[in-house]
């Protein structure tokens, strides 16, 4: 009788503590529920309602069906926009994940100074790309810049380089790289330095050498680092704004990021004209979320196909 009232007085206790518990800490996160509520879920859906509107912030919006959606497809900038898009993403995302994991691989070992290479990698990617727009344009700049004084050297004829149509994309990929490949480079090296050196060792002693090392081992080990860099290259790349916006102009004329001739004019340098410049919210509105589609879809087809070459111990 007495264990059977212990046992009831301890389930009553432990059931206050844990309400006492859950009240503390519904009260902590309440603040972040708000936020959430308003500004993420809230903005959500006020975006999804002004793309099916007529909005341009100065009057209320007025409900217009799939007019913004039926205008964007059948809108040649925008197919020109998303053409530049995948064009950069194809050119970046297979470039930064493959130098930075050479990368990694080079500051992996064992060697004194290391360090100092690794935050030197790193530097970029903490600078603004105000800076970084300074660096490229010392190089790059048509009129005084370093490249052209070295084609001028080697007989060679100047290029306009970031005002030349064909160049401008593969220019900005390897701007961009440069700028990012330290980050990646540090998620690669989290997955090098879980690899259990007990494997490489046992390796060498089957007689292995440094690149099969590398592909046998290596490759297959950090596969879900990996794809984690590929989920993350492809997704920042959709979203690629600052840089394409800063080093086409944009900062002195917004209507003239994205050239030149609109060569480098990608999605989110078009949404942002058309929903800052020309103050058109629902159309900008249906060009977010078509992006949004298009980036669960590419990121369902990686999340399906991964299974084929992800390994994870």
């Amino acid at each position: 009788m007495v264990e059977t009232t212990g046992t009831t007085s301890n389930k009553k206790a432990r059931k206050k503590r844990l309400n006492s518990d859950g009240k503390w800490g519904l009260i902590m996160v309440t603040p972040y529920l708000v936020h959430f509520i308003v500004f993420v879920l809230g903005s959500l859906l006020a975006s999804l309602y002004f793309s099916f509107s007529n909005y341009d912030i100065l009057n209320p919006p007025k409900w217009t069906g799939l007019d913004n959606y039926t205008k964007l497809f059948n809108e040649p900038v925008f197919w020109k926009a998303l053409k530049n898009t995948l064009y950069f993403t194809i050119l970046f995302v297979p470039l930064q994940t493959i130098l930075s994991l050479i990368l990694a691989v080079a500051l992996n070992q064992r060697l004194k100074g290391l360090k100092i290479f690794r935050l030197s990698h790193f530097l970029p990617v903490i600078s603004s790309w105000t800076v970084i727009m300074y660096v490229a344009d010392a190089i790059f700049n048509p009129r005084f810049g370093f490249a052209n004084s070295l084609l001028v050297k080697l007989g060679l004829d100047p290029q306009k380089w970031l005002q030349d149509e064909h160049l401008v994309i593969p220019l900005l990929v390897l701007i961009a790289v440069w700028k990012g490949i330290g980050y990646i480079m540090v998620i690669f090296l989290a997955g090098l330095q879980n690899v259990p050196s007990e494997v490489y060792e046992a390796a060498e002693i089957d007689g292995a050498g440094t690149f099969r090392k590398f592909r046998n081992i290596t490759v297959p080990l950090i596969s879900g680092t990996t794809f984690l860099v590929l989920i993350l290259s492809t997704i920042s790349t959709f979203q690629a704004f600052e840089q394409i916006y800063v080093m086409t102009g944009g900062a002195m004329d917004a209507s003239s990021a994205g050239g030149p001739n609109k060569a480098s004019l990608v999605l989110m340098i078009y949404l942002y004209q058309e929903g800052f410049s020309f103050l058109r919210m629902g159309y900008a509105s249906a060009i977010a979320w078509v992006l949004f589609v298009i980036l669960f879809i590419l990121t369902v087809i990686q999340m399906t196909l991964q299974k084929k070459w992800v390994h994870y111990e």
